[in-house]
Parts: structure tokens; C-alpha cells; sequence
């Protein structure tokens, strides 16, 4: 019974609602996580806007839970949700529901592995089963010592040949204290990307 509610609950949170256009938020393991609330925050004000969180487990260390207003999902999420084949796939259900995915932030190992096509967590499944004619951000975020080793450039060449869409980190004061390039992009600036790809109710309402 457990489980029938556990999948009730899916389906009634991921529910399409006509009139709006729906926004997961992937956070991965970079000290800019601390900024998923602010994130989810400021997208949840432009209009029209639905907001989902999917988390890697490493992410969940910089964050407040409590602070993220929208649900946020987890790898055991995805584990406990199927328990026979009827049941729903949620990296699948994920896929399905999202009109935009951006991940913010990207962190170095997970650049490495979407790159490489690894999907051994909830985040990296959802983007390989992505569906390549919606849009996908993402915004890189590491250490300037990492940022400037020669496999970043080639990764992130790779996820632009997928179709994906960077948004650039920059150049600042790093929570460790280096100074360089490598933090992620403002939060004002991710929200002003993903408003261009707004689309009017009665489009996102015929989506199939």
C-alpha cells in the first residue's frame, strides 16, 4: 500500500497543468548548490512557471531542503518508486514532464559523465533520456584548476554537439579563496536565459 501511495503522489505531483511551462532544476555537487533556493526562488516568478528539483546526492550537502519550495527528488526516489512493471519509471516521468531542463550547477564530475553518456544517478538518466528538441542548460561550476584542465573544454564542446546550451561560469573570488574562472554564472542571469525560451500557454498546452 505503501508503495501504491508513493506512486499516487508521483502522479499527482507531476500532474500537466495547462497554462504553464515547467522548469527542472538539476543541482550537482559544486558549492554553488548553496543558490538552488534563490534559483527556484526567482524562476517560480515568471509567469506561468512550474519548478521541480532533481538532486545528486553530493548537491544535497550545500543546500537547505527546507528552504526549496517545490519538491525536490532524489536517486532513492527513483529506487523506491518502482516495485513491478507497471509501476512508473521516474527518470522517465521527469522527461516527460519538463519543457526546459537546467542544470545549475554542473559540477566536474558530472560534466565528465553526461559528456561520456554515464547515467548511473536520477539527474544523469533524466539527460540521457532527454528529448533533444527541448531545450537543456547548463551551467558549469568548479575550481579555476579544474575549469582550465585541457578535458573540461573538450566535455563541454561535447555537451554543446548534443545540442545543450552552456551558460558560462565566471571569473571571480572562489569560495576556496582561488580567484579565476569557474563560478557559475549569476543566478539573475540563468533566470533572464531560460525567460527567452518561454513559450505562450496555448503552445506549452498543446504539447503532447
Amino acid at each position: 500500500m505503501q508503495a501504491d501511495d508513493h506512486v499516487s503522489c508521483l502522479k499527482a505531483d507531476l500532474l500537466e497543468s495547462p497554462g504553464t511551462f515547467r522548469v527542472l532544476v538539476g543541482v550537482t555537487g559544486s558549492v554553488a548548490a548553496l543558490k538552488l533556493p534563490l534559483l527556484v526562488s526567482q524562476l517560480l516568478q515568471l509567469p506561468g512557471v512550474d519548478v521541480r528539483v532533481v538532486t545528486t546526492e553530493h548537491a544535497k550537502h550545500f543546500y537547505n531542503a527546507a528552504e526549496v519550495s517545490v519538491k525536490i527528488y532524489t536517486d532513492k526516489d527513483e529506487w523506491e518508486l518502482w516495485t513491478r512493471r507497471s509501476d512508473p519509471v521516474l527518470h522517465i516521468e521527469l522527461r516527460r514532464w519538463a519543457d526546459l531542463l537546467v542544470i545549475a550547477p554542473l559540477d566536474a564530475n558530472t560534466l565528465g559523465k553526461i559528456a561520456s553518456g554515464i547515467c548511473d544517478n536520477l539527474l544523469t538518466c533524466v539527460v540521457r533520456a532527454w528529448d533533444t528538441s527541448r531545450p537543456l542548460l547548463f551551467c558549469p561550476a568548479m575550481n579555476t584548476a579544474m575549469w582550465l584542465h585541457p578535458i573540461t573544454a573538450q566535455q563541454v564542446s561535447k555537451l554543446k554537439e548534443f545540442g545543450y546550451v552552456e551558460i558560462p561560469c565566471i571569473a571571480k573570488k572562489l569560495v576556496c579563496g582561488d580567484e579565476g574562472k569557474g563560478a557559475m554564472a549569476e543566478v539573475s542571469t540563468i533566470v533572464s536565459t531560460v525567460k527567452q525560451y518561454l513559450q505562450k500557454p496555448d503552445e506549452s498546452s498543446q504539447k503532447t
